[in-house]
């Protein structure tokens, strides 16, 4: 309750310097100074510096500093604190979608469709029809998709063939099958120490996109929460099946419900995890030569048909409207996802460029030949899902976390009390922000 009260006062700050903020002024005389904030992990940081030295010998008129995004518990708590100090940076790439209707709304974005050259770098880059997913509620666009990365399900392959599966669960039955067969006592102790899986039971709202929520849109045949115009379409049965899916995982101990030290799954105590292609960079470092591990989609209800949705972990790019110089700004986001861009993003950080035709196209065909597990990710693309662009986002996904715990980590109410509850309490925070 504590962390919701400071980040409803960050937020309401921001709203209030919104009013506030001046318009932005003329560039001066002199070479132009942008500020660049990127994701502040190793890899991310990495291939920054690198695209923004060959930036700044190409463009000494435009010098563009680089800074990985502050640190603190969240990207979108930081971007929040951020707005409500006024020490945004020009360009940001490391923008959650979810965060952008209240950045919008707060005046703290400028919209990118205004900008030179915007149609026709929508057109050549992005598939058809996935700029609407990105559309603001008044028509403008305020991000440029960047990435995504779908969360797919890990797995032990000789884990799971010591337990009798040939291949990986498909279905809610199959993963408790296999589950039931992996948990065990291996040093005689009495305790468990050897688990399907983990998940962060804290209940924290962006760690419900790894469970509930790619669960949710696989469940759902991709439905999200909310239909184009905001209004709540939550598909009830299948948020029911999946709380009471992790219900059953953590009241048989097939979940511990606790915190495991070191990596879990490189030393064999879970077998499957649910995560992006983001891990795969760090697997290539530090898996021990004898793990085998491959990637599946996320187990569906018994007798899902069709195609098998998930999240997609979009990362977009936007300018501030704090930049004294946008127009230097969009010439430099133009460049961000350039090829060349792209092509480090994808062969450093094993991280997936929103790029039209990306699996077909030749230049970037022996990165897949190089990192064929990547191409597992590539090809769930086209069934990745972004979170919702309706206003308070983290308030719900906030009450999304607390019902999940209630119900699914310690069964305290059914699957069906808590998605009675949580639809409740979504109403209760549209119609406060309405």
């Amino acid at each position: 309750m504590r962390h919701r009260a400071w980040l409803w006062g960050l937020w309401t700050l921001a709203l209030g310097c919104a009013s506030d903020r001046p318009p932005p002024q003329k560039a001066s005389t002199g070479p132009i100074e942008l500020l660049y904030w990127c994701a502040p992990n190793p890899d991310e940081v990495a291939i920054a510096r690198e695209l923004v030295a060959a930036w700044n010998r190409r463009h000494p008129e435009v010098r563009v500093r680089l800074q990985p995004l502050p640190a603190g518990q969240s990207s979108e708590e930081v971007l929040l604190a951020a707005v409500a100090a006024r020490t945004t940076p020009d360009v940001c790439s490391n923008i959650w979608p979810g965060i952008v209707p209240d950045l919008a709304r707060a005046g703290a974005l400028l919209a990118l469709d205004a900008m030179p050259g915007f149609d026709s770098l929508v057109r050549s880059r992005l598939p058809e029809g996935m700029l609407e997913a990105f559309r603001s509620a008044d028509g403008r666009v305020y991000q440029l998709p960047w990435k995504t990365n779908p969360i797919l399900m890990q797995y032990n392959v000789r884990l799971l063939r010591e337990a009798g599966f040939s291949r990986p669960p498909r279905t809610y039955s199959e993963y408790l099958e296999a589950a039931a067969r992996l948990r065990r006592d291996l040093d005689g102790d009495g305790t468990p120490d050897r688990w399907m899986g983990f998940r962060d039971i804290r209940p924290i709202w962006w760690q419900r996109y790894f469970d509930f929520y790619a669960f949710y849109l696989a469940a759902s045949g991709g439905r999200s929460l909310f239909d184009a115009q905001g209004r709540l379409v939550l598909d009830t049965a299948a948020a029911a099946k999946v709380l009471g899916f992790f219900q059953v995982l953590f009241e048989r101990g097939y979940y511990p419900r606790s915190t495991l030290v070191g990596n879990a799954f490189l030393n064999g105590r879970i077998a499957t995890e649910f995560t992006g292609p983001w891990i795969l960079a760090y697997l290539e470092k530090y898996a021990p030569p004898d793990l085998e591990y491959d990637y599946a989609p996320l187990p569906v209800p018994d007798g899902h048909r069709g195609p098998v949705y998930t999240y997609g972990d979009h990362k977009n790019i936007a300018i501030f409207s704090t930049s004294r110089h946008p127009e230097a700004a969009w010439r430099f986001v133009q460049y961000l996802v350039s090829e060349e861009a792209d092509r480090l993003l994808l062969l450093r950080a094993q991280q997936l460029p929103i790029r039209r035709g990306l699996l077909e196209d030749p230049d970037f065909a022996p990165i897949f030949a190089r990192h064929p597990k990547l191409r597992r990710f590539a090809e769930q693309v086209p069934y990745s899902r972004a979170v919702d662009g309706v206003r308070d986002l983290k308030e719900i996904l906030d009450a999304v976390a607390r019902q999940f715990e209630r119900a699914s980590v310690y069964g305290r109410v059914s699957p069906q009390e808590a998605v009675r509850r949580l639809v409740a309490r979504i109403r209760l925070i549209q119609e406060w922000a309405s």
